[in-house]
């Protein structure tokens, strides 16, 4: 089954439910639903961005 996230499909949602996603979407998650403070997508893909950093200083001896 295929779905697709956006403002309609959140209505029912729990206020405090968050949505992540491993970026880049396709169609799986509306770009309508990008302001909605559930969605969590942009501030993991700039965590993920940190963590990768730290751990190549990591595994590169830079710490």
């Amino acid at each position: 089954g295929s779905y697709i996230v956006d403002k309609a499909f959140m209505t029912n949602a729990p206020p405090k439910m968050i949505v992540l996603h491993p970026l880049p979407r396709v169609d799986e998650i509306s770009t309508d639903f990008d302001s909605d403070p559930r969605a969590a997508y942009f501030r993991q893909m700039e965590n993920g961005m940190f963590v990768r950093m730290a751990l190549l200083a990591l595994v590169c001896g830079k710490t």
